[in-house]
């Protein structure tokens, strides 16, 4: 039986139960935070989502704000389940849904469906699912594993076959085409590579095949083309949305306009997806918008802090790639906000309306907290299970 002692549960040192396991060895400050930040999504859905599904037509104003609180109820399902996993099952798990993704990823390029001039969902039973958000952390873990093996089996191409995966995975990306999850993706498998204990030559060739596939997507992609230029020369080209976004954070100064008194939510249309950063930031102020880039920097200072404590590779690497894609993605968002990146379709983690980016954003990150588990640091074999 367990003992209550004031208002905390102290588990007997028998009960080995995997629940128990869990309960003592799961890094609690990031779940927290995370059901956090899925909380403070379903508020602002509340101040962005009827304005959208007006404009949309939607005939319920609560269309979005219900779809919404639907896949963050999901989004936690995930979140607490994969972090129950030990490193081998995060391992299978992420060769299932890698396969999966991936195949999906090669079917959108025949009977994806096109929005905005890119073709990156396919329509399942009703709903979009975006491919890419699910295999960009299936193939940072696989990544990771591949990688460990080099310590163990030095003779074995196992930093090729990496590659290989990566550059498909890659390829298919930018066929859709999806130049911003292409660079994340990318970012989070360098810091995998880094983790490692990635050669030089490696490194110079990462730098060489980055600027040379950047200038090729600039020659090649009007859109890109476009978004660089206007960042670097905003007064010659149409800046209409990042100007908006811009006045917006200006408008709700110190302590915000209050809730609800937003007026950037009724002049964007992606408001409550790509700009929610903005809407955030007009009608709850400065504060309010420091302390969740606060929250970002907490989970990946805590998910860093805990990576590097394992002694094993294959879950270091792994975690620490998890945790940069769980972070970058939030300071991309929110720099396209605040105007120091080029403008970029990218949610903001857990707070803006989108269910395949909630759902891989929950998988990235139970999966990170699975792998720093101190179970699955404690004991390691060379087959590579716990």
């Amino acid at each position: 039986m367990s003992v209550q002692v004031g208002e905390a549960l102290i588990l007997p040192r028998s009960d080995r139960s995997h629940i128990t396991e869990w309960r003592r060895s799961v890094d609690w400050s990031i779940l927290l935070a995370g059901c956090v930040l899925l909380g403070l999504g379903l508020v602002l859905s509340l101040a962005a989502g009827p304005p959208a599904a007006e404009r949309m037509g939607q005939a319920d104003e609560f269309h979005f704000v219900k779809r919404h609180a639907f896949f963050a109820a999901a989004a936690v399902i995930i979140l607490f389940g994969a972090s129950l996993l030990d490193r081998t099952w995060v391992r299978r798990l992420s060769a299932l849904v890698f396969c999966g993704s991936f195949v999906l990823l090669a079917a959108i390029l025949i009977v994806g469906h096109e929005a905005k001039g890119a073709q990156r969902w396919i329509e399942l039973g009703g709903f979009t699912l975006q491919p890419s958000e699910f295999v960009k952390p299936a193939l940072i873990i696989l990544s990771g594993w591949l990688l460990a093996q080099r310590q163990l089996y030095p003779g074995g191409p196992w930093a090729v076959v990496a590659l290989v995966f990566y550059v498909v995975t890659l390829g298919l990306l930018l066929l859709q085409p999806d130049v911003g999850q292409s660079a994340l993706l990318t970012a989070a498998f360098i810091v995998t590579f880094f983790v490692s204990g990635l050669p030089w030559r490696w490194a110079a060739m990462f730098f060489g095949g980055g600027v040379g596939l950047s200038a090729t997507l600039y020659a090649l992609l009007p859109h890109v083309r476009f978004r660089v230029n206007s960042f670097i020369n905003p007064s010659e080209y149409d800046t209409y949305q990042i100007d908006k976004a811009s006045q917006a954070i200006g408008r709700g100064g110190i302590f915000g306009a209050g809730p609800g008194e937003g007026a950037v939510k009724t002049e964007l249309p992606d408001a409550h997806t790509d700009f929610i950063y903005a809407v955030l930031s007009e009608e709850f102020g400065y504060v309010a918008a420091l302390a969740l880039i606060g929250l970002f920097v907490f989970i990946c200072w805590r998910g860093f802090r805990g990576a590097s404590r394992v002694r094993d590779p294959y879950p270091r690497a792994a975690a620490a790639g998890l945790f940069a894609l769980f972070g970058l993605q939030a300071a991309i968002n929110i720099g396209v906000n605040v105007n120091l990146l080029p403008p970029k379709g990218m949610t903001l983690p857990f707070i803006s309306y989108g269910g395949s980016s909630m759902l891989g954003i929950a998988l990235t990150l139970g999966l990170a907290l699975a792998l720093i588990r101190r179970q699955t640091s404690t004991t390691w074999r060379p087959d590579g299970r716990a």
